[in-house]
């Protein structure tokens, strides 16, 4: 049996890794949730076609809305961590994350982009500014700056599982490598 050191680094999920050179430790988990969502997404997705992306087996939404809504999500919340208000385009994008779009590839270069994006702002953040106030959505409700980053590593997992069952279903269902369940 071969031991757990002679396993490639890649194999093992990206928290086990080792620290991330220059994060504070209270951020590093959202990073490092990135990372794993990338590489789920990339896994669980890899072959999909267009037509399997954007279908809606068993009326859930499709693998191309939770693309869309993990990077529109990401790009909120981190909106709100720098202390500014959404922007118009910010906005009106909200109600179009189910209409059907791109295919896999345009999905993921967006949402790698925004996730770095996001990466490069948490890895600036100021350790002793972990508990000053934010103010989320048109209400401003309130938040903390660490509430901010937390929860952008559970919203993002939380949809990169939604994600993955879709994806199964979508394949099994659109190659009719088995029957749809009723509705």
């Amino acid at each position: 049996m071969a031991d757990d050191l002679d396993q490639p680094l890649l194999d093992i999920e990206p928290w086990l890794r080792g620290p991330l050179a220059g994060v504070h430790p209270l951020v590093a988990p959202t990073l490092h949730a990135y990372q794993q969502a990338s590489e789920d997404i990339a896994h669980w997705t890899e072959g999909l076609t267009a037509a399997q992306i954007w279908s809606r087996p068993h009326h859930l939404a499709p693998v191309g809305f939770h693309f869309r809504h993990i990077a529109g999500s990401v790009e909120r919340l981190t909106t709100y961590l720098r202390g500014e208000q959404l922007t118009p385009e910010q906005l009106a994008a909200i109600p179009h994350e189910m209409d059907p779009g791109p295919g896999r590839s345009a999905l993921l270069f967006a949402l790698h982009q925004t996730l770095q994006q996001s990466e490069q702002v948490i890895r600036t953040l100021d350790p002793a500014a972990l508990a000053a106030p934010r103010s989320v959505g048109r209400r401003g409700l309130p938040t903390t700056v660490i509430a901010i980053v937390v929860h952008l590593a559970e919203h993002t997992q939380r949809h990169v599982g939604e994600l993955i069952i879709t994806a199964k279903l979508s394949k099994r269902i659109v190659t009719g490598r088995t029957r749809p369940l009723p509705s």
